[in-house]
């Protein structure tokens, strides 16, 4: 996601390096649209259960850093598990883990 924004010149609006431009109305509207944009496209990207629960925000950094801060932290409980998972599977006689190393 933050490739497709930097494509599209709107990746400053999740990282706070552009401000909000204040009281010039031409430019004001213009950024709003930006913003609103950037928005548009992080939510149709999630799952809608995720898109309901951030639904109330209405900046482009908040919304990423909320994003971040839920689904930065990985489950280490989670991937120990599914790595003993893969390294238990057998085909045959032999170890799936063995086919990887061939």
């Amino acid at each position: 996601m933050k490739c497709t924004l930097l494509s599209k010149n709107k990746v400053k609006f999740i990282d706070g390096s552009i401000k909000n431009l204040g009281e010039n109305e031409t430019l004001r509207d213009a950024w709003e649209r930006c913003k609103v944009i950037a928005i548009s496209w992080l939510t149709r990207s999630m799952a809608n259960q995720i898109a309901q629960s951030i639904l109330y925000i209405d900046n482009a950094r908040d919304l990423w850093e909320d994003l971040r801060e839920r689904f930065a932290k990985g489950d280490h409980f989670r991937i120990f598990d599914i790595l003993q998972d893969i390294h238990s599977m057998k085909q045959g006689e032999r170890c799936v883990s063995e086919f990887l190393q061939n």
